[in-house]
């Protein structure tokens, strides 16, 4: 059975640098469309469904604004 996982992304944190959403091997994240408090548009959860909890999102991002989770097995 497959993982699966949740992401909290801090967004004053992050810079917008989007090297999550490319390392995301199942396109999980995708860039928000509203801007933080430093004006950069941080990445979102587009498909939470989805999230495997891999941590590559978490490994890539240089700001350390990802936090993942693991829920357990998706059924």
């Amino acid at each position: 059975m497959a993982r699966k996982g949740k992401i909290i992304i801090d967004r004053e944190l992050c810079k917008g640098c989007l090297l999550c959403v490319r390392a995301c091997p199942v396109k999980v994240l995708g860039q928000s469309q509203t801007p933080n408090a430093s004006g950069s548009y941080p990445p979102e959860t587009v498909y939470p469904e989805k999230c495997i909890a891999c941590g590559n999102c978490y490994e890539v991002c240089p700001d350390v604004c990802i936090e993942v989770y693991e829920l357990g097995a998706a059924v």
